[in-house]
C-alpha cells in the first residue's frame, strides 16, 4: 500500500457536448474541488468556448447557453489552468470514465498529462451503498441527505455533491473495516470488488 490517503484528492466534473470525445464532442465546463482530510479546501471552475455552438438539448440539460459560451475562455486556456490547479493529485469523479475521457482529450490537445490515479464513486456507491435505489448521483445525494441548493448537471455543483457522496463513503468504509486512515489504493480496491464481497476483499487488501 502507498501513504497516499483516499480522502486527499480532486473531485472533477465535466459538462460536455455530448457523450464522447471520439465523435468530436468537447468539455464545455468543468468544476473541481480538492479536499484535504476530507475537507473541500479549494475549487476550479470555468465556462469553455469549444470553438463551435451546443445544440438545445445541451443548453436545456445543462442550462449552460451558446451566449455564455461565447464569452467564455477557450478550451485550451482553461485546460491550462486547470492542470495547474490539478498538480500531482489522485483524481476522483461520478462515473468515472467518462470524465477521464474527457480529460484525456482535452488534454492531449495541449501537449498535458496527468500523474494521478482515478477513483469512481459510482462505482464504489455500488459495493458500499448497494442498497440505494440507484447510483445516479442525484439519487445518492438524497438517499444520504446530503443535499444542499444548487443545479445538476453543473460542473462545480456536481463535483461538491460528489466530493459530499465521497466523504459519506468513507465513513461508511471506516465504520465497517474499523479502520482509520483509508488508503487510495484500498477503495480503488473496493470499487473492483463484487457487491457481495467487498468487505472480504478490503479485509485481505489490508492484511
Amino acid at each position: 500500500m502507498t501513504d497516499i490517503f483516499a480522502d486527499d484528492l480532486v473531485v472533477l466534473d465535466f459538462e460536455t457536448t455530448g457523450l464522447s470525445p471520439d465523435n468530436g464532442d468537447r468539455a464545455i465546463e468543468i468544476g473541481a474541488v480538492r479536499l484535504r482530510k476530507g475537507q473541500p479546501v479549494e475549487t476550479f471552475q470555468a465556462l469553455m468556448n469549444p470553438g463551435r455552438r451546443v445544440n438545445s438539448f445541451i443548453e436545456q440539460y445543462t442550462g449552460i447557453t451558446n451566449t455564455m459560451l461565447a464569452d467564455a475562455a477557450p478550451n485550451g486556456e482553461v485546460m491550462e489552468a486547470f492542470w495547474q490547479f490539478l498538480g500531482d493529485d489522485n483524481l476522483l469523479a461520478h462515473n468515472a470514465s467518462f470524465d477521464k475521457k474527457f480529460l484525456d482529450s482535452e488534454f492531449s490537445l495541449i501537449n498535458r498529462d496527468y500523474r494521478g490515479q482515478f477513483a469512481c464513486s459510482l462505482l464504489t456507491s455500488r459495493r458500499v451503498f448497494s442498497e440505494a435505489p440507484n447510483h445516479r448521483l442525484g439519487t445518492l445525494v438524497s438517499y444520504k441527505n446530503l443535499n444542499e441548493s444548487g443545479d445538476f448537471h453543473r460542473a462545480l455543483f456536481d463535483a461538491q455533491m460528489t466530493a459530499k457522496l465521497w466523504v459519506s463513503l468513507l465513513e461508511e468504509v471506516r465504520t465497517n473495516l474499523a479502520i482509520d486512515d483509508i488508503d487510495f489504493d484500498l477503495m480503488q480496491c473496493i470499487s473492483k470488488a463484487s457487491k457481495r464481497d467487498w468487505q472480504l476483499k478490503a479485509r485481505r487488501f489490508l492484511s
